[in-house]
């Protein structure tokens, strides 16, 4: 490896570090700190999703208005009435906001941004707000199972390789690290199972969230390719922007929501 390769390896190692701890204590902390991480990664990913479509600034900023107010209406420091459902209400303006933001700049594609980017942000949220100790649980699971499928991809695909799986779009991607991104989560699911009290069925469904989550790579590669560009942005030194650090996270957290709500956890 070359000089500059190892200096951006380590570059990138720090940083990711860095994200980790970071993302970790505001986890472990919950309230308004986790909501205050969410939100802001929110609003960057919201920026950094206009400029792959090449909207204008004015429209990115609208869009990011239109965001911090479904965000703002989930905020912990919010008092509501105790009758009022904070989350069905701010999942309701999310959308309203969606469509507002379509009909204002007449371009779809930015409104169904403050989806693409509001509705994990919600998940993660929602996850994270369960009663007692099973939120952290939660939402540490929705969370890890990304990295975990990250460090088996890289890891199976580095050592094994073979096939591409659209090397059109992401000409890295192969099977054989899809496959080891699912063993990842699946390995994840099965410690956090065993030592931390996670349902077994959220357990056994981790690498079908593997596999959400490769397709949200997919996805975001797919636009950087249709905006000729190789990064999402330049926030995080060695790793782009924020968008391609949870481009996996923002398709697998609405799936895993859904998954725990659907199999009634407190």
């Amino acid at each position: 490896m070359s000089a500059n390769g190892a200096s951006e390896l380590q570059t990138r190692i720090v940083v990711g570090a860095l994200l980790i701890v970071m993302a970790g204590l505001a986890l472990w902390q919950g309230g308004f700190a986790f909501w205050a991480l969410a939100t802001g990664g929110a609003l960057i990913m919201l920026s950094e999703f206009g400029g792959l479509l090449n909207v204008g600034d004015k429209h990115r900023r609208l869009a990011m208005f239109a965001l911090c107010i479904p965000l703002g209406i989930v905020a912990p420091l919010i008092a509501a009435p105790p009758s009022l459902d904070l989350g069905f209400f701010g999942f309701g303006t999310l959308v309203g906001m969606a469509v507002a933001i379509i009909t204002v700049t007449r371009n779809p594609a930015l409104g169904g941004g403050l989806l693409y980017v509001g509705l994990p942000v919600f998940a993660l949220l929602w996850l994270r707000e369960r009663p007692g100790e099973t939120g952290l649980l939660l939402a540490f699971w929705a969370m890890s199972l990304v990295w975990a499928t990250d460090i088996g991809a890289y890891f199976a695909g580095r050592s094994i390789g073979g096939p591409k799986i659209a090397p059109a779009i992401s000409p890295n991607k192969t099977w054989a690290g899809l496959g080891g991104g699912m063993l990842g989560a699946l390995l994840l699911g099965w410690a956090l199972q065993h030592y931390a009290g996670l349902r077994s069925e959220l357990a056994l469904a981790s690498p079908f969230l593997a596999v959400l989550a490769q397709v949200g790579d997919f996805f975001e590669s797919w636009l950087k390719r249709r905006a000729g560009v190789k990064d999402s942005g330049t926030l995080l030194p060695g790793h782009g922007g924020a968008l391609d650090r949870l481009d996996g996270l923002v398709t697998s957290a609405p799936f895993a929501a859904l998954l725990v709500a659907a199999i009634g956890v407190p």
